[in-house]
């Protein structure tokens, strides 16, 4: 039988922060951590995969689909092997010369963006709200700012699409800071010497190269990617869909910044610009926008600008009509899709 995770972010470790958080003792299971959540209890929970060697070696190449498929199948033929109840199946990435993308699992078929969080799913412990959380040791970047710097712009951009008006019925609920290294697709590419193998809907896993650099390459022109991952109905293999919408079901969506561009706050490169895109992503928004080059001096354009453009185009911290077009699209009649 196939192990189902169930919001692991809660096995006898509480976020340092104070967001409504309890100290957890691991011997008394009845303690509250967050008032959402329940402690989960996984038995037996490993994931022993490759170290990073051949199958997760860093890429001399730029960023493209074949390196992003070849990593997607890696990774869930080794959560098939673990017997695993998710599966990866989408990354999309944020590129600072306009050349962004989504790159989907090979055999799901078309490329429209198709997944979603179901409400009240039992598997995400029955909740409405969407959770988010922030890696609280990887939030200082190479380029000078710091942890409070880099976690104010993550909270300006989730408010930011908290508070787009025609989803009052979605709640982004702040779970905190994680006092561990955060980071799901981070933890299997090193099999489990960083990051973590806890997840919750969606994680803002902290600015670092490790990611990057072996999906992509080091010096790609990444500057955040976010990878979707997907429930597996087990008695078919496929991903599932509960609730018979025509979507398939997304599990949790794990977010990363590449560490090594020099970030910067209300400048180029923008913290908040690059994870309101990632967290539109977040949020089941695909790319959109036709996007021209400038010959003479081999700028890019989009048309129309927008925060969901594939690739970075300066300053944007507010919702643009067709971003928020989007994103009523998927979360307009939430929870009663």
């Amino acid at each position: 039988m196939k192990k189902t995770l169930i919001y692991l972010f809660t096995i006898a470790i509480a976020f340092s922060c104070t967001d409504d958080y309890t100290v957890v003792d691991s011997t008394n299971e009845s303690k509250a951590i967050h008032p959402r959540f329940n402690i989960a209890e996984v038995e037996n929970f490993s994931m022993k995969l490759p170290e990073q060697n051949s199958s997760f070696a860093k890429k001399s190449t730029s960023a493209s689909e074949s390196s992003a498929s070849q990593f997607m199948e890696t990774i869930n033929a080794e959560l098939g092997n673990q017997g695993m109840s998710i599966q990866l199946n989408a990354i999309e990435y944020y590129s600072s010369d306009g050349m962004g993308n989504t790159v989907f699992f090979n055999n799901r078929g078309n490329k429209q963006l198709s997944g979603d969080f179901v409400p009240g799913d039992p598997r995400r412990g029955g909740f409405n709200d969407i959770a988010y959380a922030r890696d609280g040791t990887e939030g200082a970047t190479a380029s000078g700012l710091t942890q409070a710097q880099t976690d104010g712009a993550i909270l300006r951009a989730m408010n930011t699409w908290d508070n787009v008006s025609c989803s009052n019925g979605l709640d982004l609920t702040n779970i905190g800071s994680s006092p561990f290294d955060l980071g799901y697709v981070e933890a299997l590419v090193t099999g489990g010497a960083q990051g973590s193998f806890f997840f919750t809907d969606l994680m803002h896993s902290g600015f670092n190269t490790t990611v990057t650099d072996a999906v992509f390459g080091p010096g790609s022109s990444v500057l955040g990617v976010t990878f979707t991952f997907n429930w597996i109905d087990d008695s078919t293999g496929n991903p599932s869909d509960i609730d018979n919408n025509g979507k398939e079901d997304v599990a949790f969506r794990d977010i990363y910044y590449n560490d090594s561009f020099s970030w910067a706050i209300g400048s180029t490169f923008d913290v908040e610009t690059v994870v309101l895109h990632e967290t539109g992503h977040g949020l089941s928004q695909g790319h959109f926008g036709k996007l021209s080059q400038t010959n003479s001096n081999g700028k890019f354009h989009f048309s129309p600008r927008a925060v969901m453009n594939a690739g970075y185009t300066g300053v944007q911290t507010t919702i643009g009509a067709t971003d928020n077009a989007g994103h009523c699209s998927n979360w307009g009649q939430w929870p009663n899709n």
